[in-house]
């Protein structure tokens, strides 16, 4: 059947065992193009998790699709014509529709019937990924506008949506999980963590740090309301929100994170060396290897131990050419492309790990079986 929303496709399911841990793993996809899961602080899976969503060039530009039932269900389209941020998708608490950006604009589309619904646009702005906050009622998104730089939030229903202005890059604008009053959110470079209240008062940064420390990926430790980051590439670390006081969780090569809704385990993938996907105990530091990656893993950066400078990314910049950011750019060395990460996440009932990687000459979107230690 030809490519168009709302196609059907036969599906593409295999599975094999890893190589290293035997843990069972289940190909989503094959088709020769970029194909990736969600971002890393976003699950794929529906809540139910009874399938998944992933992002495909298969029509030749960035466009949402979906597997289900999980896992050799059929693919089907979710949207068409004017391409998505390939990395922007969310899925809504209720798991009745996906929100994605457009440009300058926050979209919702409806799972059952695929009817879209503008949410919000801000005319000349380019916005990065969704993230929603624990009740589905806020959203927030990363924003550049012309010379600006910030974020913006608003309700979901369309309502009461401002522009909270940042003097540089913001990145990955998060909710806290238990007072949604609280948005914390990345500046780029360094330092990187801050946070603001919804209404853009308090705004502070939460730890400063200079270029040779290279704080990346940092997000909320589950529902315990601290924050947990990487410091590339020797550590993986805590920061208590009341106190600010940071503490180090384990000394590994932790890359991207995801944590289990209780903050118990971090979920980690590698680099330079690339090992595969990990398990890290919150509490002992103790790693449990889950799978390789044999991800390709580019970017320039991640060779050395801090930011990029000026002459690190000119040319990506240039090559961006008024996009959010650099790091999110396909033809970018210094960070990326992203595609090439396998920005691991859980399924909702935690028992599996999704995950992509580029071992076939393709992007392709693989999930991982977690099996009891």
């Amino acid at each position: 059947m030809p490519f168009g929303k709302g196609s059907l496709h036969p599906s593409e399911h295999s599975t094999r065992r890893d190589a290293a841990t035997g843990a069972p793993i289940h190909q989503l996809t094959s088709h020769p193009s970029i194909n990736h899961a969600t971002y890393f602080l976003q699950s794929s899976f529906y809540p139910d998790d009874s399938g998944l969503i992933f992002v495909s060039y298969r029509t030749g530009t960035a466009q949402l699709f979906e597997v289900t039932p999980f896992p050799g269900g059929d693919i089907r389209q979710l949207t068409g014509g004017q391409p998505i941020h390939p990395f922007s998708p969310a899925i809504h608490p209720e798991g009745d529709r996906i929100l994605f950006v457009r440009g300058g604009a926050i979209w919702q589309v409806d799972r059952r019937t695929l009817a879209e619904e503008r949410i919000v646009d801000f005319p000349g702005a380019q916005l990065g990924e969704c993230s929603l906050d624990p009740a589905g009622e806020w959203i927030t998104a990363a924003a550049k506008r012309g010379p600006e730089n910030g974020l913006v939030v608003g309700r979901a229903d369309g309502s009461a949506w401002s522009f909270i202005g940042f003097p540089r890059t913001v990145i990955h604008p998060q909710f806290h999980p238990l007072d949604p009053e609280w948005i914390e959110f990345a500046g780029d470079p360094a330092p990187r963590m801050h946070r603001v209240r919804r209404d853009g008062g308090g705004l502070e940064c939460l730890y400063r740090h200079g270029n040779d420390e290279f704080v990346v990926h940092e997000t909320f430790l589950g529902r315990t309301g601290d924050l947990v980051y990487t410091v590339w590439p020797r550590a993986l670390c805590r920061l208590d929100w009341n106190t600010r006081q940071p503490s180090v969780i384990a000394e590994f090569n932790a890359w991207h994170i995801t944590p289990n809704r209780a903050g118990s385990q971090v979920l980690c993938d590698t680099n330079y060396p690339d090992k595969g996907l990990f398990l890290i105990d919150a509490g002992t530091g103790a790693p449990r290897p889950v799978c390789l990656s044999e991800a390709s893993n580019q970017g320039s950066q991640w060779r050395k131990s801090r930011y990029a400078l000026a002459e690190d990314f000119a040319a990506a910049r240039s090559a961006a050419a008024g996009a959010l950011s650099w790091m999110e750019v396909s033809t970018d060395t210094v960070y990326g492309p992203q595609w090439t990460h396998p920005h691991p996440s859980f399924s909702r009932d935690e028992q599996k790990v999704v995950f992509a990687s580029d071992r076939t000459g393709h992007p392709q979107v693989y999930a991982a079986v977690l099996e009891t230690p």
